[in-house]
C-alpha cells in the first residue's frame, strides 16, 4: 500500500498503519464482513467496514486485536 492511501489518525493526525482485518457482524444489516484495522504512532487504534471505504474511522473498543 503507497504512503499516500494511507488514512491519518483522527486523533493525532499520525499516518495509520493497516494491521488486518477481523471478521465481525453488523448491527445494521445482519451481515457478517470485515473490518479494517488501523493503528498509528500514537498507539490509537481504528477500525472500519471494509466494503464501506467512504465511512469514517471509529475507534476500535478492542485494542488488543492489533497485537499490543
Amino acid at each position: 500500500m503507497s504512503t499516500e492511501a494511507r488514512p491519518l489518525c483522527p486523533e493525532c493526525g499520525g499516518q495509520l498503519k493497516a494491521g488486518g482485518m477481523v471478521l465481525c457482524k453488523r448491527e445494521d444489516d445482519g451481515r457478517r464482513v470485515c473490518r479494517l484495522l488501523w493503528k498509528c504512532v500514537g498507539r490509537h487504534v481504528w477500525w472500519t467496514w471494509s466494503d464501506r471505504p467512504g465511512d469514517e474511522l471509529e475507534p476500535c473498543p478492542h485494542p488488543q486485536l492489533f497485537g499490543g
